[in-house]
């Protein structure tokens, strides 16, 4: 009986429309960070070097992400 308990708990913690939801639909994604990097950039706060170019952002603290 308590595991019907948590069960209902954790679907109601899963599947709330306020702060927290979401939750399961971010699992599985790649931040923009991860992204870049993953690709041969790397993220900086001003802006690229002469010698890359700008490839997208690196949300949300660095928004360049640069690559050669």
């Amino acid at each position: 009986m308590k595991t019907h308990y948590f069960l209902l708990v954790i679907f109601f913690l899963f599947s709330q429309m306020g702060p927290g939801a979401g939750v399961l639909t971010s699992l599985g994604r790649r931040t923009d960070q991860y992204r870049c990097l993953q690709h041969g950039g790397f993220c900086l706060r001003s802006s690229c070097p002469s010698h890359t170019r700008l490839q997208g952002t690196c949300k949300p603290d660095k928004p360049n992400c640069c690559r050669s």
